[in-house]
């Protein structure tokens, strides 16, 4: 009789209770051999009964006949398999490189997924918005509103894809409507943005973030960065200056749009440290998007009637010539919200520092990818100038590293 030691794993299996089928979260088991046949499968079950506390039962079922028994056993302890079961070790490194192979496919496809959602919705606005001719950016930012508010509903209520944290007190909630409120202001302005500016120049302006991020922590925490730190911002907004030089495409109304939306995304985050700074305050940002998203739309909402009059109206009229338009904004809608759930997810399992990177890339390659795609005109005098707000903000980040 061959042993093998268990160990969980998470899955989602379909368990009986009671004559009615539930879904739980139960555990897997796996183990340290490498099971030659290939049907085998191990998994602990449940059966629930209201009165009593549930067991730990192993079910195993292996070759092609499928032969099955029922053990239970303790978590850890070992399971005995019939003597005509080969087995073939599997040594420490082997199961090492496993893990890490999978973990590294895994890593990679959430990267690949950040930037094409992040990417992704930028360029449709941007065709929307200028080359379609849709031309209701608060519209549309209430629609992405209403995408994430729903969305975020499903993953944390419905699929528990983090713990639901909830609103304490009325002094948090007012404290998170402002975070909302300014969160609107910047997406709004960037979107309107984009309906003067390709999105090369969109991005080196957005690339000042950590120059407006730094005034806004002085001025309001009067919190001072090393003096090195500082100077790293000199070429950051350099940068910016010889790239609005060089641009062909620039338009001022579009600039001061788009300068206002980064100064209202770096208000955004420094507010965010100070009004949610208490540990009982303190929401990570899936829960913060499930209360921000539902209050935007409360804040879009009017906004919208006033400023982009019958615009559901015109909408529908649209879809009546061109279907397709429906279709962009729910496909546009959808994508806003995976740009904050895939950031989440890559955060949560890459380092600080990787992270960085990957930042400070995405935003050439959309650079890149808009070029290719939309054929803007572009100058050497903006490539040096954004090449030249990159670098400053990558000196930015390091300097910020070495003075925590």
């Amino acid at each position: 009789m061959a042993q093998i030691t268990l160990i969980s794993t998470a899955i989602i299996t379909t368990i009986t209770g009671k004559g009615k089928q539930q879904s739980e979260l139960l555990s897997t088991i796996t183990t340290r051999y490498k099971l030659s046949s290939l049907n085998w499968k191990i998994q602990r079950l449940s059966w629930f009964d209201f009165k009593t506390t549930s067991s730990n039962y192993y079910s195993y079922s292996y070759g092609n006949n499928n032969t099955s028994a029922v053990v239970k056993v303790s978590e850890g302890s070992a399971i005995s398999l019939p003597h005509d079961c080969p087995l073939e070790k599997v040594s420490e490194d082997q199961k090492g490189s496993k893990m890490k192979g999978s973990s590294r496919f895994f890593t990679i496809g959430l990267v690949a997924s950040w930037y094409s959602s992040n990417i992704g919705v930028l360029l449709l606005n941007k065709y929307l918005l200028s080359n379609y001719g849709f031309k209701y950016p608060i519209f549309l930012t209430m629609c992405h509103m209403t995408a994430c508010s729903l969305f975020s509903y499903v993953a944390i209520a419905w699929m528990k894809v983090v713990p639901m944290q909830t609103i304490r007190s009325r002094v948090q909630f007012f404290k998170i409507s402002a975070l909302s409120l300014i969160f609107c202001v910047s997406v709004v302005f960037g979107n309107i943005s984009l309906r003067y500016l390709p999105v090369s120049f969109n991005q080196a302006i957005g690339a000042t973030t950590p120059f407006f991020t730094a005034i806004f922590a002085y001025i309001m925490t009067f919190k001072r960065e090393a003096w090195l730190t500082y100077l790293t911002l000199v070429p950051v907004v350099t940068g910016v200056v010889i790239a609005s030089g060089g641009e062909p495409s620039f338009h001022l109304f579009g600039f001061i749009v788009c300068v206002a939306a980064t100064a209202a995304r770096a208000l955004k985050s420094v507010l965010q440290g100070i009004l949610l700074s208490s540990e009982g305050e303190k929401l990570n940002s899936m829960n913060l998007l499930l209360y921000m998203a539902p209050m935007a739309v409360v804040f879009l909402l009017p906004a919208t009637l006033i400023m982009e009059e019958n615009v559901v109206g015109i909408t529908l009229a649209l879809a009546r010539d061109d279907v397709k338009i429906i279709w962009y904004l729910l496909f546009n809608s959808a994508l806003a919200y995976f740009v904050n759930l895939t950031n989440f997810l890559v955060t949560k399992h890459t380092s600080a520092l990787t992270l960085q990177v990957l930042g400070n890339a995405k935003g050439a390659v959309a650079v890149v990818v808009s070029i290719l795609i939309f054929r803007n005109p572009v100058s050497v005098t903006g490539m040096m100038g954004y090449a030249l707000t990159v670098f400053g903000v990558i000196l930015y980040s390091e300097a910020k590293k070495r003075t925590k």
